[in-house]
Parts: structure tokens; C-alpha cells; sequence
């Protein structure tokens, strides 16, 4: 491999790995409804669990409430029992034709137990990006040995990588801050 494509790839891999961490981001509860609470759901449909924002419209008519209108009416049933089954700690209303949920405001304590969350996950996300540094700097040590690349260049490739490594990290922390804030502020 040439030092170009090790980072690359390794670019490739950590900016994965941020846009994993944002999406989780986008899941927690933060005391306001989005669509993004229940996108992870998954919902028992014809025998395979199938996510929710396939099986129905969401939408959030005010900042308390999300709203649920599946497009075929016989998996109403379905959608909230997954609802009901998942760490949401919302009770779905079901009028017949679409599902209301009510996000309730968050305790003090619930901020804090989330904003822990918030920083165990930023730290799980850097450890991923820590381990892709690793690998990177693997594939320098080989291509070095195999006598693919000089010395100086793979030294000058793991600095590149160190260097991709705290700007992804710095992404992670930033929106790490400004979640916790978010939750915070509120």
C-alpha cells in the first residue's frame, strides 16, 4: 500500500466513525421531540424487524410530541409494541391511525445521567479512532519492511495520521460539548 492510500483509508475510517457518533448523538433524548428518538426503532413487520422510519411518516407538530403515521394502517399494532419494548420511557397514544407520543421535560438528574452518557460515548468514539490510528500506523510498519516505502516516509505518514487522529478527535469532543450543552440549557 502507498502512503496515500493508508490515509485514505484511514480518513475514510475516522470519518465513519464520527458520523456513527453523530447519529447516536441524534437518538438522545434531549427534552424536545425529534424525528431522530425513534429512527433507531426497529418494528416487527411481516417476520424481520424492519426500522420504523421505513414503515411510517414522522413528524413533530409541537416541541412535546412526536407523531407516527405508519403508511399501511395494519402495523399500527406493531409499531407500538416496539415502542412500548424499547429504553424510549414514552407511552404511545393510539388513536387508530397514527401513534402520539408525549416526550416528557427531564429532571435534573436525567441531564446529568444523560450528559455522563454523552461523554462515555464521545470517549468510545475517540478509542475507535485511536485503534483506526493503530492500524494505520501498522500498514506504515509493514509497507516499510516490505520495503515499499522509506524510513523518513513512513514516519512522515505516521505523523499524517496523528495529525487526521486530533482533528477527528477534536470533532468528536465539539460535538460531544455542544450536545451536552444542549441538554444542559434546557
Amino acid at each position: 500500500m502507498t502512503s496515500d492510500e493508508i490515509l485514505m483509508d484511514a480518513e475514510e475510517r475516522l470519518e465513519k466513525a464520527a458520523n456513527v457518533f453523530r447519529d447516536e448523538l441524534r437518538g438522545l433524548r434531549t427534552g424536545r421531540a425529534t424525528p431522530a428518538l425513534v429512527d433507531g426503532l426497529r418494528v416487527e413487520y411481516y417476520g424481520s424487524p424492519t426500522p420504523l422510519k421505513q414503515l411510517a411518516q414522522i413528524s413533530t407538530p409541537d416541541p412535546q410530541q412526536i407523531v407516527i403515521k405508519p403508511f399501511d394502517p395494519t402495523v399500527l399494532k406493531d409499531v407500538e409494541k416496539a415502542i412500548r419494548s424499547s429504553d424510549l420511557g414514552m407511552a404511545p397514544n393510539n388513536d387508530g391511525k397514527l401513534i402520539r407520543l408525549q416526550v416528557p421535560p427531564m429532571s435534573g438528574e436525567q441531564r446529568q445521567k444523560m450528559a455522563t452518557r454523552i461523554k462515555k460515548s464521545a470517549e468510545d468514539a475517540k478509542v475507535a479512532c485511536r485503534n483506526i490510528r493503530r492500524d494505520a500506523n501498522k500498514h506504515f510498519d509493514v509497507a516499510e519492511k516490505d520495503k515499499e516505502m522509506t524510513e523518513d516516509d513512513r514516519d512522515k505518514g505516521k505523523e499524517e495520521v496523528q495529525s487526521l487522529l486530533k482533528t477527528y478527535e477534536a470533532k468528536v469532543e465539539d460535538m460531544a460539548a455542544k450536545k451536552t450543552k444542549e441538554i444542559m440549557e434546557q
